[in-house]
């Protein structure tokens, strides 16, 4: 990595520690590190920081080596008892990290886990964002990621170059936990839209339609989304390769039913796909892309999957 004075691109960027190189955080922080930010990774994973030392990124042996020197901390993990498990005890983020750092979790994960983060690291001395993503494994690689954040304004325009290097809709959608919100409702929209485009599918092929013929002009239409433009091959070729896993969309599902809950919104279709889900993982099927919804659908049909 260079490390030239007369780099003043490097130089004048933040210091980037990065925890949790998975799926999403391996071709995120790679992006970063073509932005020319200097990005010190760990992850549990050994192969991924070897990735990480590849693409030019210096690979630490735990948390505390990771962001001992950081000026800002990115993690992304899985859930909720990850996030605290990274955060929090001696050996974690706040124990180690410089006071006047910003820690940015870019996971999913319960609102609730984000409020109290903020307050735990305020007492350290350390700002916090929760900015987490969608658009998947392509959004994450192509940099075109949406993200929602939450936390204070001063804070988010700090942020804003960095945010700008990993996703193209970058939005400030109030305090501390908002982003978690609006990341709920996005998964949400998702998995019913999912629900909807399997359901047209095996409605379509048993009618003797050509597939996709017919997602071609369903596309162009309103019935045209993201979903349908992201998922259209993988219901096509059967090709259910993770690039956002079931057992995390159940995981969502369960954030935004909870929280919904919590603030009295009734999301009855919503509650009916977070039970699609869940059967879907019951039937072995949760390392699968959240795509593999249709063979949800082809089994009420009596298909054999």
């Amino acid at each position: 990595m260079s490390h030239n004075p007369t780099d003043t691109r490097r130089s004048t960027r933040p210091a980037v520690a990065w925890i949790g190189l998975g799926i999403m955080g391996s071709p995120m922080s790679e992006n970063l590190i073509k932005a020319g930010y200097d990005v010190t990774g760990f992850t549990l994973e050994r192969d991924k920081l070897e990735r990480l030392a590849a693409a030019g990124g210096t690979a630490a042996s735990s948390i505390a080596e990771a962001v001992r020197d950081a000026d800002v901390v990115i993690t992304m993990v899985p859930a909720s008892p990850q996030v605290e498990a990274v955060a929090y005890g001696p050996d974690g983020v706040l124990e180690n990290v410089r006071p006047g750092a910003l820690l940015i979790d870019m996971s999913s994960i319960t609102p609730g886990t984000s409020v109290d983060l903020a307050k735990a690291a305020a007492a350290k001395g350390v700002r916090v964002l929760d900015a987490p993503v969608s658009g998947g494994e392509a959004g994450a690689v192509e940099a075109v990621l949406s993200i929602m954040v939450g936390g204070e304004r001063a804070d988010f325009d700090e942020a804003r170059p960095l945010f700008d290097a990993l996703g193209r809709t970058v939005v400030l959608c109030g305090p501390h936990g908002s982003g978690q919100t609006v990341k709920a409702a996005n998964q949400l929209i998702v998995a019913v839209n999912i629900q909807a485009c399997a359901e047209a599918v095996v409605f379509l092929e048993r009618s003797g339609v050509d597939l996709s013929a017919a997602l071609d002009v369903l596309g162009g239409g309103l019935a045209g989304s993201t979903v349908l433009a992201r998922k259209k091959d993988n219901f096509l070729n059967r090709d259910f390769t993770p690039g956002f896993r079931v057992d995390l969309h159940h995981k969502d599902m369960g954030i935004v039913t909870t929280a919904a809950r919590d603030v009295g919104a009734a999301l009855p279709v919503g509650a009916v796909v977070a039970q699609l889900v869940a059967s879907l993982r019951a039937q072995g099927d949760g390392g699968l892309d959240h795509s593999a919804l249709l063979r949800a659908v082809e089994r009420l049909s009596g298909v054999r999957v």
